[in-house]
C-alpha cells in the first residue's frame, strides 16, 4: 500500500464490463496519489476476479461492505445508473469521497438529493470530457480574449451508440425509466464540453427524434422498443454571449463516428477535434486555433486496463484527469472539481432540452 495514498474502492469493477477496467482502473495505476484498495461487484466470482484481474487488495460481493470498510477514502460509483442513489447516499453517509459515474440520478430530484447529502464532502461527477486538457487550454484561450469579439460556435458530435442495434446487456439504456438514455448520456457530455469552453448555457432551444424506434438485439436476435429519442439539435447562448448551433447523432459507423467545436471571433478561431466512436468524453482531443496558444498539459494517464477492448482505448485519459483533480483537492482542501452540484446543472440542462423539443418553446 502506498503511503499517504487516497484508497479507492470501485463499485461496479466486474472484468466482463469493460468501462471500470479500461478507464477508472488505468487512471488510479497512473497516480501515485491513489491507490486501488478494493473493488466490488453483486457476486462473489466476479468479485475475487475483478480483485485480481486489477490488482486491488480485497473484495466485496455486496457493495455495502466495501462502503462501510473504514480503510476505504474514496467510493467510486460505476454501475448501471438506477443503482446510483443507494450506493452514493450510503457512501455519503460514511463520510465518504465519491467518485460517480454520470448522469448521477435517474432524474433532477435524484441528483438534487444526492447533492444536498454530499454537502461539504468531496464529489467528483463522470462527466469527465471538460477535464480533457485540450479542453482546458481551449477554455482558457477564450477566457483570455484572444479570439476578440466571439462571433459564433458550432458543433458536431456523432457516436456508434444508440443505433438500430444493440445487445441485450445495453437494452436499459433505451429505456426512460433508466435516466441512462441518449440525452442525460451522449448530449450530457457533449454540451458539458461546449460549456466547459464557452460559459454555461442560458437560453436553448432543442429538437430530437426517435430514429429507430426498433433495436435489434445483435446476440439474441430479439427487437427492443426504444423509447427515448437518438437525435438531437440545438440552438443556444452561452454566458460569453456566444451564438452556438449544433447536432449529436447516433448510429453511425464507428469509423465515421467523431466530435468538431468550432468557435469564430473577430480575431481568430479555434477547433476542437476528437474521433473516439464512443463520444467526446472517452477519447482524447486536439486543438488547433489561429492564434498562439501553449500546448496542453501532458494527461496523468495513458494506459488502458487489462481488460479494455479496442473500442475503450483512450479511454483512461480523461478519467485520469478528473482524479487528479479530485486528489488535488482532497489533498488541499479546496473544491474545485465539478462535483455533485455540477451533476445537478447537467441533469436540469436535459430537462430543459426535453422540455424545449417537447413545447417547441426556447428554455
Amino acid at each position: 500500500m502506498k503511503s499517504n495514498a487516497i484508497r479507492v474502492g470501485i463499485i461496479g469493477a466486474d472484468t466482463r464490463a469493460s468501462w471500470a477496467g479500461a478507464s477508472h482502473v488505468p487512471a488510479l495505476a497512473a497516480q501515485p496519489a491513489f491507490q486501488l484498495a478494493a473493488v466490488a461487484t453483486r457476486h462473489e466470482e466476479s468479485a475475487r476476479s475483478a480483485a485480481e484481474t486489477f490488482g486491488a487488495g480485497r473484495w466485496f460481493a455486496d457493495p455495502f461492505e466495501l462502503i462501510r470498510d473504514p480503510s476505504i477514502d474514496l467510493v467510486t460509483v460505476a454501475v448501471k445508473v438506477p443503482a446510483h442513489r443507494d450506493l452514493v447516499l450510503a457512501a455519503l453517509a460514511a463520510n465518504k469521497a465519491v467518485y460517480a459515474e454520470s448522469p448521477l440520478g435517474v432524474n433532477v430530484a435524484e441528483a438534487e438529493e444526492m447533492a444536498a447529502a454530499a454537502g461539504s464532502l468531496h464529489t467528483a461527477i463522470g462527466l469527465q470530457g471538460r477535464h480533457n486538457p485540450s479542453v482546458r487550454r481551449a477554455a482558457q484561450i477564450i477566457a483570455q480574449g484572444k479570439l476578440g469579439r466571439l462571433l459564433s460556435a458550432r458543433f458536431t458530435a456523432t457516436t456508434f451508440g444508440n443505433g438500430p442495434e444493440s445487445v441485450s446487456a445495453y437494452g436499459y439504456f433505451d429505456k426512460a425509466a433508466s435516466g441512462a438514455g441518449f440525452l442525460p448520456i451522449a448530449a450530457g457530455h457533449v454540451l458539458d464540453v461546449v460549456e466547459a469552453v464557452l460559459g454555461d448555457i442560458t437560453e436553448i432551444d432543442a429538437r430530437t427524434e426517435l430514429l429507430w424506434p426498433q433495436v435489434k438485439l445483435v446476440d439474441t436476435g430479439e427487437l427492443s422498443v426504444r423509447e427515448v429519442p437518438d437525435h438531437l439539435d440545438v440552438i443556444a447562448r452561452t454566458a460569453s454571449g456566444v451564438p452556438v448551433s449544433g447536432q449529436i447523432l447516433a448510429g453511425v459507423p464507428a469509423p465515421d463516428a467523431g466530435f468538431t467545436l468550432e468557435v469564430r471571433g473577430s480575431d481568430g478561431w479555434l477547433r476542437l477535434t476528437g474521433d473516439h466512436p464512443a463520444g467526446v468524453q472517452v477519447g482524447d482531443l486536439a486543438l488547433a486555433s489561429s492564434v498562439d496558444f501553449a500546448a496542453p498539459d501532458s494527461p496523468a494517464a495513458t494506459g488502458a486496463g487489462p481488460t479494455a477492448a479496442d473500442i475503450w482505448a483512450g479511454a483512461s485519459i480523461n478519467v485520469g484527469e478528473a482524479y487528479a483533480a479530485l486528489a488535488r483537492d482532497i489533498t488541499d482542501g479546496t473544491h474545485h472539481t465539478p462535483g455533485f452540484a455540477h451533476a445537478v446543472h447537467n441533469s436540469l440542462l436535459i430537462a430543459r432540452i426535453e422540455r424545449a423539443a417537447r413545447t417547441g418553446l426556447r428554455q
